[in-house]
């Protein structure tokens, strides 16, 4: 057996190394997220608190793998011996995971969130949709970019503030946002039918 092993050259185990690293790269992008709670960054990654794809992913150690092998190959293939290739593999493999990763940081940044934050919401002016009676509950409506939030509301002073008045939001409390008349040099929001 040993003899077997003895008669594999460098070539081919570095192509084999490439070979395993790229096939578990399909793998990891054909079925997805199946491997992501495999992934050996993840608490290392999380704990960094900027979201978007880790650097030790799966994704990113198949990136490093395939990489390994290729460019030991071409260390074999450009007549340096196995060590000096495996170096030559490591780095190309350090630089190729460096880049996907910067790569895919690059792409998840771009990503655009419809989400609103309720707290944007304090010191915006809204339109009163559904009229608040004195000591109780209405609704506004406010624009913020592209999204029309609804919130149910009440007069910060307890006063009744007819429908279509323009509001400024002054606080959040749990899912109502307290509000009071806006002053005449505030521009509310247009209307949103």
């Amino acid at each position: 057996m040993w003899e077997q092993l003895s008669n594999i050259s460098p070539l081919s185990v570095f192509l084999g190394i490439a070979a395993v690293g790229f096939l578990f790269l399909l793998i990891s992008l054909v079925f997805g997220g199946i491997f992501d709670h495999f992934d050996v960054g993840h608490g290392i990654d999380h704990d960094l608190g900027h979201g978007g794809p880790g650097f030790l992913s799966t994704r990113g150690i198949a990136v490093f793998i395939t990489s390994f092998g290729g460019f030991g190959s071409i260390g074999i293939l450009s007549g340096y011996s196995v060590a000096s290739s495996s170096f030559a593999g490591f780095i190309g493999g350090m630089v190729m995971l460096t880049l996907v990763f910067l790569f895919a940081r690059f792409l998840y940044g771009q990503q655009a969130s419809s989400a609103v934050i309720t707290a944007d919401l304090v010191g915006r002016t809204a339109q009163v949709s559904v009229a608040i009676p004195e000591n109780g509950l209405g609704q506004v409506r406010c624009l913020m970019g592209e999204s029309v939030v609804d919130k149910i509301a009440r007069s910060r002073d307890g006063q009744a503030i007819g429908c279509n008045a323009v509001v400024k939001i002054d606080e959040i409390m749990g899912e109502a946002v307290l509000v009071s008349p806006a002053s005449g040099s505030q521009a509310g929001p247009a209307k949103v039918s």
